[in-house]
């Protein structure tokens, strides 16, 4: 048969998402593959598929697969939606008489087309640096959230309806992945910049997706993993790079619970489930999950690479440099996400070593940090921000007479908010406090002062007085925060020193419930 019904495909690709989460990748391309160019959601299932894999290998190849899947999947979803005249088309309101003619086949072609729109956005990004893929992308981005937006007045309309079977559901939970992903992400963006997106109609309201993520979580349909997935980015990933630092815990475990059960060897579990303990303060705990997840398929290498940056972070909260480095090194040898970073993360990992165990590992830290200008990347015509921080500080290494880092790798771990997760564990903080302090004391035993003698102070003291906030000794925590804000004119290099301790300073008073003062901190940082 050359066509599919919407039932049947969807409990094929029900079965493929099962062996996906069972780690049986090639066996869920094998099952979508021969009806990818005849049933929208075998295109959707497999070009999603190899998006994934392109995002997780970064070769360019992959990304071009990925890209021209996507491409395919677009026209096969586009057969299945409705004809619109030109005028319907620019009149685009969803009126009651359309949505009761649209049929069902025509429902689920909207959203798995916007589905896929999104996702080659996501990838043309990545793909080019030129500023015309830049502006394509923006507008798939544009068009996949006004296909979202009229599917969401479509279930509206037909919430009362009697006849609401088991494909219905699953439309439904499309919609809900679609408007709960769209208004999270597009919330987390810079006020300014948001603004500007809602004044050409996009919406980011936190609350409302995050709603509609937990209500789509909840269903039984194919997207409850994806809406389960978003989630967990969410609470485990994004709430700490761009929110306050809490993450929700609680959620993130119910969330993950069935699918623990469901799945006990799924590497994707098992790496959520490591990266709560983690978050948890449980590192010894976290770190043989990481290892049941290594250990539980061979085929997607990347979910190795995923593990061994977290138990790299993992081995650095215990001072185990030696373990530490060992990932760091597999890290840069076998992954291309971020080069630079790898680099720069090793050398500043082999800093901390003592000199008999940097001699054994056979390593040269200046011409490490002398490699990591360049390895730096471009996406979307930018520079990544933390790649940039690397090139900056291994400038030091590039003179004939470099200049030593201090604790890079301690600098390192407050750039990723690792003080943060640490600071759950008062043992592993009171052992980064000593180390702080014996540095401390070595630099204000130095005789002759290099030009980067404040800065290098000052960072110590941003760091200790981070030690000191999560001991709860706030008094001298905001004693070190203060140290810093005064050197504000002796800073040279580090210009980030002082915004950020002034942001610190800022979150502890917040602490304290003195409002005023952690507002006036804070937008004194900006």
């Amino acid at each position: 048969a050359s066509k599919m019904d919407l039932k049947s495909a969807l409990e094929e690709c029900s079965m493929a998402l099962n062996l996906f989460l069972n780690n049986k990748f090639s066996e869920a391309l094998d099952l979508l593959r021969p009806w990818s160019k005849d049933s929208m959601y075998h295109a959707l299932g497999y070009s999603t598929i190899l998006v994934m894999q392109a995002a997780m290998t970064f070769e360019q190849q992959d990304i071009q697969m990925g890209i021209s899947t996507m491409k395919e999947a677009l026209q096969t979803c586009q057969r299945f939606r409705k004809r619109s005249t030109v005028v319907e088309s620019l009149s685009n309101l969803v009126s009651k008489q359309s949505v009761d003619q649209l049929s069902e086949e025509e429902m689920h072609a909207e959203i798995c087309y916007a589905e896929c729109l999104l996702q080659k956005a996501a990838l043309t990004f990545v793909q080019d640096e030129n500023m015309i893929n830049f502006i394509k992308g923006g507008l798939k981005i544009r068009t996949s959230y006004q296909i979202y937006k009229e599917c969401h007045q479509v279930l509206q309309m037909t919430q009362g309806n009697k006849s609401k079977n088991e494909t219905y559901y699953q439309f439904e939970g499309g919609v809900k992945l679609g408007i709960g992903a769209f208004n999270l992400m597009l919330s987390l963006l810079p006020g300014r910049i948001l603004r500007l997106l809602e004044f050409i109609g996009f919406s980011g309201n936190r609350e409302l997706g995050l709603c509609q993520l937990r209500e789509g979580a909840s269903g039984s349909s194919l997207r409850a993993i994806l809406c389960t997935f978003t989630l967990l980015v969410y609470h485990t990933y994004v709430s700490l790079i761009l929110g306050t630092g809490e993450a929700n815990l609680e959620e993130a475990d119910s969330l993950l619970e069935p699918y623990l059960q469901k799945f006990p060897n799924g590497s994707i579990m098992l790496f959520y489930a490591a990266r709560i303990d983690i978050l948890k303060g449980n590192f010894e705990k976290a770190q043989l999950r990481f290892q049941e997840c290594i250990a539980a398929q061979q085929e997607w290498k990347q979910i190795h690479h995923l593990c061994y940056w977290e138990l790299m972070w993992c081995y650095t909260y215990q001072q185990n440099w030696l373990q530490a480095y060992r990932y760091a090194d597999l890290l840069s040898k076998e992954n291309r996400w971020s080069k630079a970073m790898y680099v720069f993360q090793k050398a500043a990992i082999l800093c901390m070593l003592p000199e008999d165990d940097l001699k054994r590992t056979g390593e040269d830290i200046v011409s490490l940090f002398r490699q990591v200008d360049s390895l730096k990347q471009r996406i979307a015509g930018k520079s990544i921000p933390t790649e940039k921080f690397a090139v900056r500080k291994a400038r030091r290494y590039a003179s004939s007479q470099p200049v030593k880092l201090i604790l890079p790798a301690l600098e390192m771990m407050y750039v990723w908010n690792g003080f943060a997760i640490v600071g759950k564990r008062a043992d592993l903080t009171e052992n980064l406090l000593v180390t702080i302090e014996k540095e401390e004391t070595a630099l204000q035993n130095e005789t002759n002062h290099n030009e980067y003698y404040t800065d290098d102070v000052c960072m110590l003291q941003l760091l200790k007085g981070l030690c000191l906030k999560h001991l709860g000794r706030l008094m001298q925590a905001e004693l070190c925060f203060s140290k810093v804000i005064q050197s504000e004119k002796q800073v040279k290099y580090d210009s980030y020193l002082v915004p950020f301790t002034l942001y610190e300073l800022g979150l502890l008073y917040k602490q304290q419930d003195e409002r005023e003062k952690a507002i006036r901190y804070i937008e004194t940082a900006k």
